[in-house]
């Protein structure tokens, strides 16, 4: 981790010379970070980088009026033409009757970051990274029918973040993550197959063993050699949990409050509805712990929680920050995100739905056709209306059990519809920010040959 020369009392400083300057309210967001990560193709290294780097953001608003300028300059020079910037800026900026910096009722006050294991102690080394990357591809390549590989990878990365605003916040916190990665092929010509595997997590030592990342993507490969294409049918479709979270991302864009506020969500009157199945649970926690985008309070200093998003079927609340809950007359959720260069926007941290009761094989039991989809392709989803239109590959399902590989069918139907079918099995694991287990729902269209 590069040492800051950022310090919260130079960003209060900074915050004191915008509100000399004319800023009738400021605040200001620092990250600094470091990475490290290495790629390998074939047995030979192909990448060794390592990068530290860091970037101030400072908002100002002026009446309701706001504008942003970041710099990775931190020099008492570069700051004071930051401020002058940012001042002239805003005082051309066009009028935001919502913007603005949080109440200080709003603010988190308490919070506990050692809790949330947000950042493991020391740094994951070179060698750690190249001996993962070497292990994953080397035990990827020596099953029988890979026949070649797209490389694999390994990182390490370290972050902190600061914000101060001035309501009289100012807090920071810092993050850590590793990562894992492997693509190979089988079968040669036209006829040639590619698959992956890939973990990551917030503490090195909670990684998947390198040599099974490796042997589960050659295995993936293997079993997607030879794919048939299937007529075009009405069937059940099972997700899995690689690409099942993606229907919960459906979920969290049609609940965002910047397009619930612009009216362009086919959710727009659905608070308060049973939009999915009595049994469905749809949690976001910026609180768990050693979670991917867990934070101890949001990018607006404004106190985040757990909240159920969906809570037995029903729809209990958008997805906020400040300038979004105002246009709707509510109060935040906590969910403000920004870069340091942009405005805050509504965004989820760790996202998942709750696992349901029933096996992944049983699930698949009663399905005599039906398609079972591991990776999808583009992606043709109207928000407004909820039409639901993608590109799919996967394993055609007969008599209950996974027959042959199926490849170039496109997965049709409405959002409403699919959530209010959709059925969890019992294998969430927490992969990725956003997570679900293994999907089923019926009645989906395939158009295929």
């Amino acid at each position: 981790m590069p040492k800051t020369d950022m310090t919260l009392d130079r960003i209060n400083d900074l915050l004191a010379q915008a509100k000399k300057a004319g800023a009738d309210d400021a605040d200001a967001v620092y990250v600094e970070g470091t990475s490290l990560s290495v790629a390998q193709r074939l047995g030979k290294m192909e990448k060794l980088e390592r990068s530290e780097g860091a970037d101030l953001g400072l908002r100002v608003l002026i009446g309701k009026k706001q504008a942003v300028v970041s710099s990775s300059d931190t020099s008492d020079a570069a700051l004071a033409e930051l401020v002058e910037r940012a001042v002239a800026m805003a005082k051309n900026a066009p009028e935001d009757p919502y913007c603005g910096i949080a109440d200080p009722s709003e603010l988190a006050e308490s919070f506990n970051v050692e809790a949330l294991e947000l950042c493991e102690p020391g740094e994951v080394d070179q060698d750690k990274l190249i001996e993962w990357a070497s292990a994953c591809e080397e035990a990827a390549r020596s099953v029988d029918g890979i026949t070649n590989s797209e490389g694999s990878e390994a990182g390490w990365g370290r972050h902190q973040i600061t914000l101060a605003a001035t309501n009289g916040f100012a807090n920071s916190y810092a993050g850590s993550g590793s990562h894992i990665s492997v693509s190979v092929l089988a079968g040669t010509g036209t006829g040639m197959e590619r698959d992956y595997d890939y973990d990551s997590a917030v503490f090195s030592t909670d990684l998947r063993d390198p040599v099974d990342i490796g042997k589960k993507a050659a295995e993936k490969t293997l079993r997607r050699l030879n794919p048939r294409k299937v007529k075009s049918a009405q069937v059940p479709v099972i997700y899995d949990p690689r690409v099942s979270a993606s229907i919960v991302g459906h979920l969290s864009s049609a609940i965002n409050g910047s397009g619930i506020a612009r009216g362009t969500s086919f959710l727009l009157d659905a608070m308060g509805s049973e939009i999915f199945a009595p049994h469905i649970n749809i949690i976001d926690d910026p609180h768990r712990k050693r979670g991917l985008r867990s934070k101890p309070f949001d990018a607006e200093g404004v106190a985040n929680q757990k909240r159920h998003l969906i809570e037995n079927g029903v729809l209990k609340t958008w997805i906020m920050d400040l300038r979004s809950a105002r246009q709707l007359g509510l109060k935040s959720t906590g969910n403000a995100s920004r870069g340091a260069g942009s405005l805050p926007g509504p965004s989820t941290t760790n996202l998942y739905m709750e696992p349901g009761t029933i096996s992944p094989e049983d699930m698949i039991k009663d399905i005599k056709s039906g398609l079972y989809i591991t990776e999808m392709i583009g992606s043709s989803v109207n928000g407004v209306t909820g039409d639901y239109s993608r590109g799919a590959s996967g394993y055609w399902i007969e008599n209950g059990e996974l027959a042959y590989p199926v490849s170039e069918i496109t997965v049709a139907g409405n959002l409403k519809d699919m959530f209010k079918t959709v059925v969890p099995a019992n294998d969430l694991t927490f992969k990725y920010g956003t997570n679900a287990p293994t999907l089923r729902i019926d009645g989906m269209t395939l158009a295929g040959q």
